[in-house]
């Protein structure tokens, strides 16, 4: 769905928002086109694009109206969650589950008492997106050195 995509809209809330921000610099460094929901040069998204939302514990309410906004304009939605049963899998074209433990079920007898609250679920996306870096870079024949000289020189 990414290697395929016009453009890429990214949303998540909190650290797994950070995650998803670091994957879209990297998407970025890829040469793709990418932008967070909530930056001032975010596009309008339409036919041909793709909206990634990630919300681990299944629903976040601010999640659902851009899902139906993106589905209204003619994007795909990727859906990533820790929820096999997440309400808001009904409104995505794809649903990707990464298995971790999230702050829906981090009072559960089973949580981990070493990794707080989400802790598990936002290290578990670092993974994954790196994973899927790696994927994208060969499926799209980005070399290391094209990705260095997206990267920013204004630090």
């Amino acid at each position: 769905m990414i290697a395929a995509a016009r453009h890429i809209t990214l949303y998540a809330c909190g650290r797994e928002g950070l995650q998803l921000r670091g994957f879209c610099m990297r998407l970025f460094h890829m040469g793709l086109e990418v932008a967070m929901v909530g930056d001032v040069t975010t596009p309008a998204i339409g036919a041909g694009d793709l909206f990634i939302d990630c919300a681990g514990p299944g629903f976040v309410s601010t999640s659902e109206p851009l899902m139906n906004i993106a589905r209204s304009a003619g994007a795909r939605v990727l859906f990533i969650t820790a929820r096999p049963d997440a309400p808001l899998a009904r409104l995505a074209d794809f649903t990707l589950l990464v298995p971790a433990q999230t702050m829906a079920d981090d009072q559960s007898s089973g949580a981990s008492r070493v990794l707080p609250m989400g802790s598990a679920m936002e290290g578990a996306l670092f993974i994954l997106f790196e994973v899927m870096i790696y994927k994208l870079k060969e499926r799209l024949g980005v070399t290391a050195e094209a990705m260095r000289s997206r990267h920013t020189n204004m630090e």
